[in-house]
């Protein structure tokens, strides 16, 4: 009992410095915890849910397009870039912008930020989408296009 105090100090007096920064002490008090669905998915500070899936750049494009489909989430544009693609989305008041980055033939990141708003980013809604994409890259569900 005592032992497990003396833990609890060491991580309050480790955690002290680092008020106000919430992401840091919760990344910190969360380690080990498990994560669940979220696996895999990071987090930047300014909102923006990345990952990396063991998928061609086409088999995740559809993937995620399938998945903004059964989220009734209206895709506005859909381009290629130089580093892969973008595709922009929309919900009822929040906007999705999407990056895919080719990292090799059998590698590809992305890049999920949803605003709401000028300043607010939905983190919940862009892992989500990361979350269900790769359901879809693992279960290697089928993408087919419907006409609605």
């Amino acid at each position: 009992m005592k032992r497990h105090a003396v833990h609890v100090m060491v991580m309050v007096a480790l955690l002290l410095p680092l008020q106000g920064c919430a992401a840091v002490a919760l990344t910190l008090l969360s380690a080990g915890a498990g994560v669940g669905a979220s696996a895999g998915i990071d987090y930047t500070m300014n909102g923006a849910a990345t990952r990396t899936f063991t998928a061609g750049h086409d088999q995740l494009r559809g993937a995620v397009l399938t998945t903004l489909r059964r989220m009734a989430i209206t895709v506005k544009a859909d381009a290629s870039t130089d580093e892969g693609r973008k595709i922009v989305a929309e919900a009822i008041d929040r906007s999705v912008e999407i990056e895919l980055e080719r990292l090799t033939t059998k590698a590809t990141r992305m890049r999920v930020v949803v605003k709401q708003g000028f300043f607010f980013r939905d983190r919940a809604t862009a892992g989500e989408i990361i979350s269900k994409t790769g359901q879809i890259v693992e279960n290697g569900t089928k993408v087919t296009r419907t006409t609605d």
